[in-house]
């Protein structure tokens, strides 16, 4: 097979993987004698650093062939789709000529499960190895781990990938076996803390080797059972707290060809994954506990925002007086970030804030107006109700997939 007809197949098959990502990885440049790539500035897919800057990779699968079958993945063994596999020097060369071709920053490189685990968890190093020795790159390097490789396997990965990720795929060890049974939730769980343990193996030791510089990832399916959001936000609060992982991103379930009955033939509404990432964000960014945002069990709801949801349960706590209250608070009304209540402080220390200020400030008010109060002013008593507040700010059910709040 021709390697642009191998491309076609393969990058077309790593398009469910939603774990690609390049935050956080060191600035790195090609001039002089440091090397070839930089990480700055058919298979190529577009993520953002945290600075903002969008980065392309070249986005593949070793091969769709896989002795696995997966009843929620396209490339399951009993899938009928054309199959593909590249050799690791194959990738290298499409990794370097998309480079020259100023196409790409770097490479996310997973693969179906060919011979064994630990076999194609070497195919994968290798390319990496060719990618960082033979040639020196220096441009991004994302793989997938292997969950059942060899630990040592995976500590040599870290060695050479910026980022590694684990999908956990389903969120809970009952759908993993009724859909994946060759999968096993404590190889997953053990390839994670092996990861983990590399970071703080390096994290205090200036002269130590590198090791995922970018952290580790991983990625959930939502719709593939019937797994609430509660218990999606509560595993991702567990995986943050117990192995540090930088990121977990959620999946909306896709439909597959020819797909077996065990799965839906609908895929959710993508505006339940975009409301997961903004609770994801909440987690992460602004102090919030899965338990807050959700009970035990249960969905976020569509029609508003994650974090209006919560002010709206929690009237008792608002309007507050932004001229008095602490910052972890000010964070929580309603269209004002992180960044403006870094703002608002500042500007306190100085003078009294005005309605005003908050304007000049960007803030959402047609958000954060029956929540908050300044010198100026206050809301009046009809803002206060929760169900009309609700009615008024509730948005379009529009299947929006990216985008948070300012």
């Amino acid at each position: 097979m021709q390697l642009i007809a191998k491309l076609g197949i393969l990058a077309d098959a790593a398009k469910y993987d939603a774990s690609c990502a390049s935050s956080g990885v060191p600035k790195r440049n090609s001039r002089g004698a440091e090397g070839l790539g930089a990480t700055n500035g058919m298979g190529i897919c577009h993520s953002y650093t945290p600075d903002g800057r969008c980065v392309s990779l070249l986005k593949v699968l070793l091969t769709n062939f896989c002795l696995y079958d997966c009843q929620y993945c396209v490339n399951r063994r009993s899938s009928n789709v054309p199959r593909a596999r590249f050799t690791p020097e194959e990738v290298v060369r499409l990794t370097l000529d998309f480079y020259r071709r100023n196409c790409i920053s770097g490479l996310f490189l997973s693969s179906g499960i060919i011979r064994s685990a630990d076999y194609t968890m070497e195919q994968l190093i290798r390319v990496a190895r060719l990618l960082r020795e033979a040639h020196n790159f220096r441009g991004y390097i994302h793989l997938k781990t292997i969950p059942d490789a060899d630990p040592l396997l995976i500590e040599e990965a870290g060695r050479l990938a910026d980022r590694l990720s684990v999908n956990i795929e389903l969120p809970t060890d009952a759908s993993l076996k009724r859909l994946a049974p060759e999968k096993q939730a404590h190889a997953i769980r053990q390839a994670m803390r092996v990861i983990h343990q590399g970071q703080q193996a390096v994290a205090n030791e200036p002269k130590a080797p590198r090791f995922t510089p970018a952290g580790q990832s991983t990625q959930v399916i939502v719709g593939a059972d019937n797994t609430d959001d509660s218990t999606l936000l509560r595993n991702a609060e567990s995986l943050y707290q117990g192995y540090g992982l930088k990121r977990v991103y959620y999946s909306a379930f896709s439909p597959i060809p020819d797909a077996p009955g065990s799965v839906p033939l609908a895929a959710p509404p993508l505006l339940r994954e975009h409301r997961l990432y903004q609770a994801d964000f909440l987690l992460r960014g602004y102090g919030y506990q899965a338990g807050e945002l959700l009970g035990q069990t249960g969905n976020l709801a569509l029609d508003i925002d994650p974090k209006l949801a919560w002010a709206l349960a929690n009237r008792e706590v608002f309007p507050l007086d932004v001229n008095r209250a602490e910052p972890a608070l000010l964070a929580r009304i309603p269209g004002i970030g992180l960044r403006s209540v870094q703002r608002l402080v500042a500007l306190r220390r100085e003078r009294r804030i005005r309605y005003d200020d908050l304007i000049q400030l960007r803030c959402v008010l047609d958000k954060a107006r029956p929540f908050i109060v300044t010198s100026d002013y206050r809301p009046a008593q009809a803002e206060l109700c929760s169900g009309l507040l609700r009615a008024r700010l509730r948005e379009p059910q529009a299947p929006l997939q990216m985008g948070l709040w300012g």
